[in-house]
């Protein structure tokens, strides 16, 4: 009886740590992360502009692979969020790349310009995800 409960210790202890590798593994190697932008009434047509003219590009100096931008497919909502997700080689890299990117004089520049007839963005959310091993993009 003793015998069958130290194996059955030693394989719920196994699993643990092969279950923390791989947890750890996940935070430390390739991380997408979504943003959602709710946006001032008015002021997409301002966020797109930035963003085509001056974000896109400063994004991507600064190391961050864009995969896509969406908005609503209700009307309703078109003008009032927009989402995005990036690709990081790891979070680590994911926050130098933010921390780059935020005191960079030209984005400062590109925003405050923007902003000039006011906020365009009232809420940013940000959310981290890992891909799965069966995912197409991984």
């Amino acid at each position: 009886m003793a015998r069958w409960l130290l194996m059955l210790v030693g394989v719920a202890v196994l699993g643990l740590a092969a279950g923390h590798a791989e947890e750890k593994k996940a935070m430390t190697g390739k991380v997408f992360e979504l943003r959602t932008y709710y946006v001032h009434p008015g002021r997409m047509p301002a966020l797109e502009k930035r963003f085509k003219d001056h974000t896109i590009g400063l994004l991507t100096k600064h190391g961050m692979k864009l995969v896509g931008f969406w908005k609503p497919a209700d009307p309703k909502q078109a003008d009032e969020v927009l989402v995005y997700l990036v690709e990081h080689s790891s979070r680590e890299a994911a926050d130098k790349a933010w921390a780059d990117f935020r005191k960079d004089a030209d984005w400062v520049a590109a925003r405050d310009a923007s902003e000039k007839d006011g906020k365009i963005v009232m809420k940013v959310d940000v959310q981290w995800w890992n891909a799965t091993p069966y995912s197409a993009i991984k």
